[in-house]
């Protein structure tokens, strides 16, 4: 495989510290694929969208195997904040309108609201306990001017998904829970926070109950091209399929399958979370239940969670190394305490990065890999990957068995993005907005 991070991106070190490995239990035992197999379809990549994507097969009926070069939730997936919430796109609605229309613009916004109510629903129906808590997402003003924005933000909401957003003065948040340093604040009443190795951990013992195989650690090295459907190389055997569906998502290789080179551009995202605080500590900061970004470009985003700790992340970082992952965490957790000054003295013993994806037209991409017949993909969720990603993984299923999907299926969704230039020397296209935002303050 090849990609454009160096080898330490890919590797253990950056997620040693995650904290949600250390909520669930690894009962499951599954081997790595060994020897030559075959199945109907083959799943690339065991997060959201993989496990989404066999488990709707597999209730198909149809015969499915996941391959995941490490484990469960490795990625993204396994080391995000958990907030389930409407996004998956970066475009203005000036230019989603412009390039796809008014009812294409609505039929995104629709699909934003489906895409949670999917997971809501699938945590439901398997009876998933994933710690979920918060009404919706609180957007926090980080300036006056930020709330200005906000108060315009609020009409647009409820012109474009028919929601209500509630907002919360900045002499009001105390009340609300939310000490910080803030000015103000909108509820969005659409949304979640969850436990995102929980519900992966749901999801894979949901798709085993209905019949997928799943096998970790066991990359796919190579994707052979036969005269019907393909033969994916592993390190111990073959998986022979005849269809195939590609969810590696910022985690992707550029020549697996080589169509993937350009056209997804990983950017780092960084995660603290505190130990565990008594209630006259939490009584001190932020005791709100309910998850919030601030109204940056960079963001910061955060949520009190369940068990008492808070998790607290933001975007940044273009280096990755041992001592590039040192700094950033340290500038991350400068951050966490000039947001919260009354828990400077609050330990954060999880500290961790990932990759999050983006594309050129910041829109994700969900549908067929051209010039491969029966071969599928689904990425560039953009930082929102829990609702999103889900979500494309159902879609994902429908189009492996030929089938027009079940759920909305914009437009937005089913344009390929063009390549980015520089090769894998991409990603210093995150340079001039990183300085930006370092000079602006957001």
């Amino acid at each position: 495989m090849r990609r454009i991070y160096p080898d330490h991106t890919y590797g253990p070190a950056p997620r040693a510290r995650c904290y949600w490995p250390t909520t669930v239990s690894n009962t499951a035992q599954d081997p790595p694929l060994s020897g030559a197999q075959s199945t109907d379809v083959a799943v690339i990549g065991a997060g959201f969208t993989g496990l989404n994507a066999a488990l709707s097969l597999a209730q198909d009926g149809a015969p499915v195997t996941v391959l995941e070069a490490e484990d469960i939730g490795f990625g993204a997936s396994g080391r995000n904040g958990g907030f389930c919430c409407l996004g998956g796109a970066a475009v203005s609605h000036k230019s989603l309108t412009k390039r796809y229309g008014a009812q294409g613009a609505r039929a995104w916004y629709r699909t934003e609201i489906a895409a949670i109510e999917q997971v809501k629903s699938t945590l439901h129906a398997h009876d998933i306990d994933a710690d979920t808590h918060s009404n919706g997402e609180t957007v926090m003003a980080h300036s006056p001017r930020a709330m200005t924005q906000i108060r315009q933000y609020c009409a647009e909401i409820e012109t474009h998904y028919g929601l209500a957003p509630q907002i919360i003065e900045g002499e009001d948040l105390a009340a609300q829970g939310m000490k910080g340093a803030f000015f103000g604040a909108m509820t969005v009443p659409s949304g979640f926070g969850l436990n995102p190795m929980k519900y992966l951990a749901g999801l894979a013992r949901a798709a085993r109950s209905a019949g997928a195989q799943i096998h970790p650690h066991t990359p796919a090295l190579r994707i052979e091209t036969l005269a019907e459907g393909y033969l994916l190389h592993t390190p111990k055997g073959t998986l022979r399929c005849k269809r195939l569906i590609i969810a590696t998502n910022g985690y992707s290789s550029e020549d697996v399958p080589p169509w993937m080179a350009g056209r997804f551009l990983p950017a780092q995202s960084n995660v603290l979370v505190t130990r565990q605080m008594t209630p006259e500590e939490i009584a001190r900061g932020w005791s709100s239940e309910q998850m919030a970004y601030d109204h940056r470009f960079f963001l910061h985003y955060f949520r009190l969670l369940p068990e008492g700790r808070m998790l607290f992340g933001m975007r940044g970082g273009l280096r990755s190394s041992a001592r590039a992952d040192r700094q950033t965490l340290a500038t991350t957790r400068k951050h966490f305490e000039a947001m919260f000054p009354d828990w400077a003295d609050i330990e954060t013993p999880f500290a961790w990065n990932g990759l999050l994806c983006l594309t050129s037209e910041l829109e994700p991409y969900c549908g067929p890999i051209p010039e491969m017949a029966g071969a599928f993909t689904g990425f560039g969720y953009h930082g929102n990957g829990v609702a999103m990603g889900s979500y494309a993984g159902a879609i994902l299923a429908d189009l492996a068995q030929g089938r027009t999907p079940r759920r909305h299926y914009p437009a937005i969704m089913q344009t390929a993005p063009r390549r980015l230039g520089l090769g894998r020397l991409r990603r210093l296209a995150l340079v001039p907005p990183y300085l930006l935002g370092a000079l602006t303050g957001g």
